[in-house]
């Protein structure tokens, strides 16, 4: 078997030994081809290489999901072709590691190492679906290159707060949770939309659902994870399914109190549940429209603002080493 490992030396959770280690451990049960990512956008280049070439069977991720989300685009840079495409490995290096962890991997770079080394020997693998996002025919961001993620997306609120934590790392800050914490209050302060939210929604045959503040896309749970906590936005999202989306359309100071205990005592049979809050599960396409353009996040990395974005579910769309 021949494997491309796709390193991110600015991973958050892993010393230069550490990888050093995970890598001689990769080498011994396999042909490793090991690359360090240099620049933004890195990982894409070489999940396309991956993909173009004839001989690469696996990729490795090595790094949180940025890394991985990058890999995959590059991987499905032609779309879809589960049989045809290199396998997918994820090494968990990031502060969050979402996507590994609801693979069902460890959260330690070494026990994942581990883990996928077994699943390479038993032939362990499952094939996931993915979500896609891209610009909306016939608006402003129309000509907006599609984008695949892994485990969700969101517009408005949270992808502010995603925003804000990029800006405060650009400064050196250390992502840390009691980051995010202080990023979504500064958020919540900030919003201009609390009340009355700029987002409508649309999906084919059925009415359009408008005024949200926040609507979070989900294509596995948990929606993400605080620490060692997982929080469920949309508990039956599943990589086996559509995508799943949950719309808030108030953030009063009364809404955020509910809504935010509501999530930090989620749990896989119970997500946010009221009067403001929309559930909608296993949708294969829909379209999410803003009267302001408000910011974009997929898998934790802030995109910049849109006015417009289309979603898609697509099932079965890579195998992964689980």
């Amino acid at each position: 078997m021949r494997a491309l490992l796709v390193v991110n030396p600015a991973a958050t959770t892993t010393s230069a030994r550490t990888r050093d280690v995970l890598i001689h451990a990769l080498a011994s049960e396999m042909k490793l081809d090991a690359v360090t990512t240099e620049y933004r956008g890195h990982a894409r280049d070489l999940g396309r290489q991956a993909a173009d070439s004839e001989d690469i069977d696996l990729v490795v991720s090595l790094g949180g999901d940025g890394t991985v989300n990058e890999v995959v685009n590059g991987l499905l840079h032609r779309g879809p072709d589960p049989e045809r495409l290199p396998r997918l490995a994820v090494v968990p290096g990031g502060s969050t590691n979402v996507f590994a962890r609801a693979l069902g991997l460890p959260n330690d770079a070494v026990e994942a190492t581990g883990a996928i080394l077994d699943a390479l020997r038993e032939g362990s693998e499952r094939t996931v679906g993915l979500g896609l996002a891209s610009g909306t025919p016939g608006t402003d961001d129309a000509a907006v290159p599609e984008r695949w993620f892994t485990f969700n997306a969101g517009l408005g609120f949270d992808a502010g707060v995603v925003g804000r934590v990029e800006q405060q790392r650009e400064r050196g800050k250390k992502s840390t949770h009691a980051l995010y914490v202080r990023q979504v209050l500064r958020q919540f302060f900030g919003e201009p939309n609390r009340r009355h939210g700029a987002i409508t929604l649309e999906r084919p045959g059925e009415d359009p659902v408008a005024d949200l503040v926040v609507a979070i896309v989900s294509n596995t749970s948990p929606w993400t994870y605080l620490g060692n906590r997982a929080m469920y936005t949309s508990p039956r999202a599943s990589f086996d399914t559509g995508l799943d989306v949950l719309g808030l359309s108030r953030l009063s100071t009364a809404a955020v109190a509910r809504y935010g205990t509501q999530l930090l005592t989620s749990s896989p049979e119970r997500g946010p549940q009221g009067r403001h809050a929309l559930s909608l599960h296993d949708l294969s396409s829909f379209t999410l429209h803003s009267k302001a353009p408000l910011p974009l996040q997929m898998d934790g990395d802030h995109l910049g603002l849109r006015t417009s974005v289309t979603f898609t579910g697509v099932r079965r769309a890579l195998r992964v080493i689980v």
